[in-house]
């Protein structure tokens, strides 16, 4: 991997690296199937090196796959004794079993005994926000890393612990969170990160302490094929629907439901379709409870991405009323199956949705429940939001045009490497 070893328009080999990336376990895993399938159309060779719950990848991406205990998937109790006897497997049954996630950890460390003895196979190394100590070995090593930091999970740790008034859950909360320690000693030493904001490269720069200098911004795409509008189905009106970890007090979903029960005198037939299930007898599955919202909220969880485009194009409104967002896929894929949008303006959504969508102050219930009611009164005004979103995926959210940036810049590490 020298600066003299990749002529300027050979195509690369690229190792991408994820510690979980099955497309229903969050963005990571999208981002995955999709950076690597435009590479490859782009004429590069691309390998997924991941931990499970792997990902889904086209057939021409190499998968290569680094076991864990996967102990979120399958419980302690799935352990067998003999399992217990390597290091890596101990940490993360004992991290699982005291409340902790060692996945970042465990999989740098898998990754970094892999690439004993193939470091000549790969160009460049592009790790999918494991910020680990494994990783960074890497780049000790001479190799040429790219980091992807989509945002700092800072974020997502005040506000789990502002939502959670009981001592015990935040407790466990913070005990969860340990691994951020790591990712707070390892990031500021990366030499080359990339993120999919302004806003997310604020946020690297202020809680991980990231010269800003060493953080590149590319914005996501989405896949256009798949999130398009569809003409023959017609909208149900007054139905919204929302993609959320529904119990996750980043995604603001308690904000969307008081938003909806402002809403419901006027429209009584107001339904919200939520593409998440609450976790029965959590925090979610309350509120919903309290409001009187229970036949009005339809959950859908670990449905196909086709289906979603379906559930759009029954959709009159599409919501995101997260707190914070380092990007803001939902919001994209909305705008790209032409659904007009309300969201909020949490972290980098006011900089993705721009004026392709109405966007209200994060946390505001009120001003969410004013613009909703702006597009149900407002034909012409529905019109108009939804085609300023198409346009704007159209222009500005392409994944080749994602890709032809990633290569560029890869070719730009390589040579400074």
């Amino acid at each position: 991997m020298s600066q003299t070893s990749v002529a300027y328009d050979a195509p690369l080999r690229i190792a991408l690296l994820g510690y979980r990336s099955a497309p229903h376990s969050g963005g990571q895993g999208i981002y995955l199937k999709y950076l690597s399938r435009s590479l490859v159309r782009r004429g590069h060779f691309v390998t997924v090196i991941s931990g499970p719950p792997y990902p889904e990848l086209d057939a021409d991406v190499t998968l290569v796959r680094l076991p864990s205990l996967d102990l979120y998937e399958h419980g302690l109790k799935s352990i067998r004794p003999r399992q217990l006897l390597s290091r890596l497997e101990r940490i993360e049954w004992f991290s699982k079993l005291t409340g902790g996630f060692a996945e970042p950890f465990t999989f740098g460390e898998r990754v970094k005994q892999w690439f004993v003895g193939r470091e000549s196979e790969f160009d460049i190394i592009h790790d999918n926000q494991t910020i680990s100590d494994g990783i960074l070995a890497l780049q000790h090593r001479g190799l040429p890393l790219v980091t992807t930091i989509h945002h700092p999970i800072t974020k997502d740790y005040r506000v789990a612990l502002a939502a959670e008034p009981r001592w015990y859950m935040r407790l466990l909360i913070h005990r969860w969170h340990g691994f951020l320690r790591m990712q707070k000693r390892i990031a500021p030493q990366l030499r080359s990160v990339v993120t999919v904001s302004g806003a997310s490269a604020t946020d690297i720069s202020d809680d991980f302490n990231v010269d800003r200098s060493a953080i590149s911004v590319m914005h996501l795409g989405v896949d256009t094929e798949l999130f398009r509008p569809l003409p023959e189905k017609k909208r149900e009106p007054h139905r919204l629907m929302t993609t959320a970890s529904a119990d996750a007090p980043l995604k603001g979903l308690s904000v969307l439901l008081h938003a909806i029960a402002s809403l419901r005198s006027d429209y009584p037939d107001i339904r919200l379709t939520l593409v998440g299930r609450p976790r029965p007898g959590g925090d979610t599955e309350k509120l919903i409870a309290s409001l009187g919202l229970g036949e009005l909220v339809q959950c859908y969880k670990g449905i196909s991405h086709q289906e979603m485009v379906e559930k759009y194009a029954d959709a009159s409104i599409a919501v995101v009323p997260s707190l914070y967002e380092g990007f803001g896929l939902p919001a994209i894929e909305a705008m790209a199956c032409g659904v007009p949008l309300v969201s909020s303006d949490g972290g980098a959504l006011a900089e993705v949705v721009e004026d392709a969508g109405l966007v209200v102050p994060a946390g505001d219930s009120q001003g969410l429940a004013d613009a909703i009611r702006r597009l149900f009164e407002d034909d012409n005004l529905r019109t108009d939001v939804a085609s300023r979103g198409l346009s704007r995926v159209e222009q500005h959210f392409c994944w080749n045009r994602c890709a032809e940036r990633m290569e560029a810049y890869y070719r730009e590490r390589i040579a400074a490497c």
